[in-house]
């Protein structure tokens, strides 16, 4: 063998077992998931490399966006709310009746995402299309550039700006029929949100849905029965979700190894831990196998520094329940190989035990990030049409 075919050899093995991940059985198209996710390392490393540098990484991610453009049944705009960036959908036909809305929240770990993203693109396009429905598509600062509570106070300028009675006639929108949507980070965004508006007395108007899909609500125990079955599991690995909550509230590192460890709530705030003890709101099946240790606590200096992990803006399973009754009816989507997944099913229990209507859809076959991929993959387009009638049926 020369040896060239002898490098050829090599590299193709090199490639394949980057490429190859172990999956599930039950995974469709696990080829095609696999370079998907070895798609989606790089594109980490490139990212890390680029920050190492100094070199913005939107440079990278631009190639994401795509420009607010009008088709044959949508009407695409970029506008402010509040000062805050939003591109809005709008059904091109006109009609003598007020329309549903949806106020959508990009997720990405409070550190990357975009409305413009061709993936929150085709989601608003098919929202304002399917639904006859207006769709408001909210981006927020980012971290590290910014930490929490700006992006929460962001998404908030934005939904209270809409909320008002002159935009929403402006937008032709009926204030009975108003859903507030989030998917990952976007989906702790919108349950915050939704708890903080129930308290709001400036706010008359207040939303009918709110739906959470594969939510981030906890920022307090990071050793639940998901993060310890799927900690490397594609697309959102234990790690990389470490790094997404720590950097919502800092760029110190301290922080972000005391979350690894799941070392960082103080003996002081042992009392929420009430809200988020999967070992008594997790649905039996998800507990078969794990048992449930009591929290080793961190220096109470993390929390003096860095409240913000133990604040319900950030964190909303920490309500409490005279909280959790006033909310509405409330869509959660979880995914079976997600790190996050208990956070959505924890959240599921409480609400339901507070009198709260909770429609569960529990997608038994798929990652984090089922419906930002319904271009490629057969089970997010079906997971996508099921959520799209829901959201017909029931907004």
């Amino acid at each position: 063998m020369g040896k060239k075919s002898l490098y050829l050899v090599i590299s193709c093995v090199l490639l394949a077992s980057f490429v190859y991940a172990p999956l599930p059985d039950n995974i469709e198209q696990p080829w095609k998931l696999m370079m998907t996710w070895a798609t989606m390392r790089v594109q980490i490393h490139l990212l890390r490399l680029l920050d190492t540098l100094g070199v913005p990484s939107s440079v990278l991610l631009y190639l994401y966006e795509v420009p607010p453009t009008s088709d044959a049944n949508v009407i695409v705009t970029d506008t402010l709310f509040n000062k805050v960036p939003v591109r809005v959908f709008e059904p091109k036909q006109k009609l003598s009746t007020m329309r549903r809305a949806v106020f959508y929240i990009h997720g990405g770990g409070w550190t990357l995402g975009d409305a413009a993203w061709y993936p929150y693109d085709d989601l608003g396009r098919q929202m304002a299309d399917k639904l006859d429905a207006v769709v408001i598509s909210t981006n927020y600062r980012l971290s590290p550039q910014y930490h929490f509570p700006t992006q929460f106070e962001d998404v908030y300028d934005a939904l209270r700006w809409f909320l008002r009675k002159n935009v929403l006639a402006e937008y032709g929108v009926d204030p009975t029929r108003i859903c507030i949507a989030g998917d990952s980070a976007g989906g702790n965004l919108a349950a915050a949100a939704t708890q903080q508006l129930l308290d709001d007395p400036e706010v008359q108007i207040k939303v009918k849905i709110q739906s959470l899909i594969y939510p981030a609500l906890q920022a307090l125990d990071m050793d639940l029965p998901s993060y310890r079955e799927n900690a490397h599991m594609p697309i959102l690995r234990k790690t990389e979700m470490v790094v997404f909550w720590s950097t919502y509230f800092t760029s110190d590192k301290a922080l972000e190894e005391a979350m690894l460890a799941n070392q960082h709530t103080p003996v002081e705030s042992s009392h929420l831990f009430q809200f988020v003890n999967w070992s008594t709101l997790l649905p039996e099946r998800f507990k078969k196998g794990h048992l449930y240790t009591n929290p080793i606590h961190g220096p109470s200096d993390l929390a003096t520094k860095y409240p913000g992990f133990l604040d319900v803006r950030a964190s909303p399973l920490l309500a409490d329940d005279s909280k959790l009754q006033g909310l509405p009816l409330t869509h959660i989507l979880t995914c079976q190989y997600d790190v996050l997944r208990d956070d959505g099913l924890m959240y599921a229990s409480r609400l339901r035990a507070a009198g709260v209507q909770v429609a569960h859809e529990h997608v038994e076959d798929w990652f984090h990030g089922v419906l930002s991929f319904a271009r490629y993959f057969r089970a997010s387009h079906r997971e996508l049409r099921k959520y799209l009638k829901w959201l017909e049926e029931n907004l």
